[in-house]
């Protein structure tokens, strides 16, 4: 059969092209009277940049000789240290030291806030509110600073589908239109309007490319993807990232079309500088550079060269481009251009932190009184765990509980200030954090609260010692795993209602924490088995770095609240959901499967030639034999204290041309007892097209509040650029033909409405 929609246009091809011509780049004066100045070898140093160990770790290997190499003009840039006085000696260096006085950049991992830590990223993406996560970005940006740090390698805009992959913990989840969403929301929030404004930083889109389909949920394993996929599906956060005016980008670890990122001219000439017309400059990721040894394309030298002629400015942590590329240079391997347009792009972002007029612009010994961990932060930091929790699940309405009720408060998270903070908060302090049992207690000092252990995070000394790197988050009691599950049942026995705080310990999840079982323990599983035969009600709050599986606790008649890893104010944050004074209004980001055989599952998956037509299995179908294809809970789902109907979905138009916006009403009604927010999201299937279309794509959201048996009409819009997608010519189109709107609570929604594409 012919395709049935008509050949992209010569005028719209030649349009089409015109979008990714690159602009050229307008030098900055005092930049090019810098470069003139520069020997060979200074430039050289600028493309260094390292860690001199002794601060925050964030890799296995330290830099040597740094203050040396500081004065020698070896170094354009520092991370792993803070602290005023620590970067005035560091600047000092350069400043006072070496020949022609360039300023050092200051970076840092500054992933969920910096000392006022938030949820992690992923649990962040559920709260579904872009302005509440810029607003984050900003407190984040202001405490950095404060802290003399003025490059934060943040956003990670991995999309990620493979939750066994620990490193989902740190980005937004699976979809590319909410993940670009809240990549322009964190860059507004780091950068502002003005990088010289001492409280903003250079942020860093990251990881470039493709890092989070990195192959069996393997962190820095292979990626094979086809370049159809990458555009529709996992490039448009990164691209977002761009078009938002972010500063830097830094590359992956993966291999592209089997070159490795760093290394890859592809991926940051061709698409990243001349599609996208990026002006910023690309670091690479820690020692990715030499790691490209172990890729097998030659030896420190042959991969140093590789990755400055790819395009890469930085390198990070590996000197290769410090012991090598002058060799390179004067055997003709590498230009001197070359090095030049990478020193070019560094010195121009610290001439846009305001670094040249002033070196220590960032470096205020008063501020970190003032700015770092103050009320106001601890405030929101409060407010945003308790918009990123997501209720599962609340068998027979046992949520919210009453502030003067008989508590049994359990498990092995339960009073535990380690694992508040989630993966990837180095810059902040355990210690700080509040734990649920004294969140409990500040919320509702009325209540009898018995706490118990319960049971260990886990029972595997194995895998404890892999996950305590940075310090106890698996700690095995010294009594047995009998005696803690007695006590706890005794606890039960005294109470009311049983709270038991489960889940995974921080480091389970993050860089380097792939786990091929994501259920709960076994040691938590026997626990909530006990409790739940004591006929009690059982409300499990579930903390992860990333979805579980959990189809044995879900048929339970168990209430679950889901809460990630919350942050400094986690236990405050929980008793307030858990007590009431907040009613839960997160969605997941993620889709949760019933097994890991499920994987990869996301909403926006294709129809088969073979579709399943009913959840009963059908012989020569798309299914499986032991379970449905659909999983336990769907991207965008989560419930509410109260309930909300959806009625009376309408179109403006039922037809539409090229280039028209449509706008698409809906009647939201809160039929419920509490006052409560519900995040109406629009889905939109395109019918027909040139290649096969996802069953549905995410294309539009608004997080709405209604008090009790309040009624409102949400509109949501369809830009020209929702109905558009890359063809197999990776041109960037959108094709006349039916169109299928679907609005509703969670990517299940089957409420719809048509129009159609002239």
């Amino acid at each position: 059969m012919n395709n049935p929609k008509p050949i992209l246009s010569f005028i719209a091809l030649f349009f089409c092209f015109g979008m990714i011509v690159a602009q050229e780049p307008k030098t900055i004066p005092q930049v090019e009277e810098l470069l003139q100045k520069m020997t060979l070898d200074e430039k050289i140093g600028q493309l260094n940049l390292l860690t001199p160990g002794g601060g925050i770790a964030t890799g296995s290997v330290v830099s040597k000789n740094v203050e040396t190499k500081i004065k020698a003009g070896q170094v354009g840039g520092l991370f792993g240290i803070s602290g005023p006085e620590k970067m005035k000696k560091a600047q000092d260096l350069a400043i006072k030291n070496s020949h022609l006085k360039i300023p050092l950049l200051f970076g840092s991992d500054v992933i969920h806030g910096y000392k006022t830590t938030f949820p992690i990223p992923l649990g962040l993406s559920c709260s579904w509110d872009m302005k509440l996560i810029e607003t984050l970005a900003r407190i984040a940006a202001t405490e950095a600073t404060a802290d003399g740090i003025n490059w934060n390698f943040s956003p990670m805009m991995d999309i990620a589908r493979d939750p066994r992959w620990g490193r989902i913990a740190e980005g937004a989840g699976e979809d590319p239109y909410l993940g670009s969403a809240i990549a322009r929301a964190m860059i507004k929030g780091y950068q502002g309007d003005n990088l010289a404004d001492p409280k903003t930083m250079l942020a860093c889109v990251k990881h470039l490319a493709l890092y989070g389909a990195s192959e069996a949920g393997r962190d820095y394993n292979s990626v094979d993807m086809g370049k159809v996929k990458m555009f529709n599906q996992y490039l448009p956060p990164y691209h977002a990232a761009v078009d938002a005016g972010v500063a830097s980008a830094m590359t992956s670890f993966n291999d592209i079309d089997g070159i490795p990122a760093s290394g890859n001219k592809w991926l940051i000439t061709d698409l990243l500088r001349e599609r996208w017309g990026f002006q910023g400059f690309v670091v690479s990721d820690y020692t990715s550079v030499n790691e490209m040894i172990a890729h097998g394309l030659g030896d420190l030298q042959a991969v140093s060269a590789l990755a400055v002629k790819a395009g890469l400015d930085m390198d990070m942590v590996g000197e290769g481009f410090l012991t090598t590329l002058k060799k390179s240079v004067q055997e003709g391997k590498v230009s001197e251009g070359e090095i030049t347009q990478a020193c070019r792009r560094i010195l121009e972002a610290k001439y846009k932190l305001g670094l040249f007029e002033d070196p220590y612009r960032y470096i205020n010994t008063k501020r970190p009184a003032t700015d770092i961990l103050n009320e106001t932060h601890r405030k929101t930091a409060r407010e945003a765990a308790a918009r990123s929790f997501v209720l599962l699940k609340n068998h027979n309405a046992a949520l919210p509980i009453q502030k003067n009720a008989k508590i049994a408060l359990i498990g092995p998270l339960a009073n535990n200030k380690n694992n508040m903070l989630g993966t990837w908060a180095p810059t902040g302090n355990p210690q700080l954090s509040v734990p649920v049992l004294e969140g409990f207690k500040n919320v509702a000092p009325n209540a009898i609260i018995t706490y118990a252990k319960g049971a260990n995070i886990s029972d595997n000394p194995e895998l404890a010692k892999k996950v305590n790197v940075f310090g106890p988050r698996i700690e095995i009691d010294e009594r047995s795993s009998e005696t803690l599950l007695k006590e706890a049942l005794e606890a039960a026995q005294k109470s009311d209602v049983i709270i038991a705080v489960v889940g995974e310990a921080t480091e389970m999840s993050g860089e380097a924490a792939s786990r091929t079982d994501i259920s709960i323990p076994d040691s938590q599983k026997k626990l909530i088995r006990a409790l739940v035969e004591t006929g009690k009600p059982l409300v499990l709050v579930l903390m992860s770095g990333r979805p579980l599986t959990i189809p044995e606790e879900f048929a339970l008649p168990v209430s679950i609240l889901q809460v990630w890893h919350p942050g400094v104010e986690a236990g405050n944050a929980i008793a307030d959901v858990v007590f009431g004074d907040y009613n839960p209004s997160g969605k997941l980001t993620a889709t949760w499967p019933r097994n890991v055989g499920q994987i990869p599952i996301y909403h926006s998956m294709k129809h088969t030639g073979r579709p399943t037509e009913s959840v009963e299995f059908q012989k020569f179908k798309s299914n499986y034999l032991d379970v449905p294809n659909s999983p336990l809970l769907p991207f965008g789902y989560g419930l509410s204290y109260t309930t909300f109907e959806y009625s009376d979905l309408e179109i403006d138009k039922k037809e539409i041309g090229q280039g028209e916006s449509v706008v698409v009403n809906v009647t939201l009604k809160n039929t419920g007892d509490f006052d409560g927010e519900e995040v109406v999201q629009l889905y939109l299937r395109d019918v027909v097209r040139s290649i096969t279309p996802p069953q549905k794509t995410l294309k539009g959201f608004k997080k709405v509040f209604l008090k009790s048996g309040e009624t409102k009409t949400i509109p949501l819009i369809l830009n020209p650029d929702d109905l558009k997608f890359y063809n197999n010519q990776l041109e960037f189109v959108s094709e006349p033909g039916e169109f299928e709107v679907f609005v509703g609570g969670s990517s299940t929604t089957e409420m719809k409405q048509g129009f159609t594409l002239k």
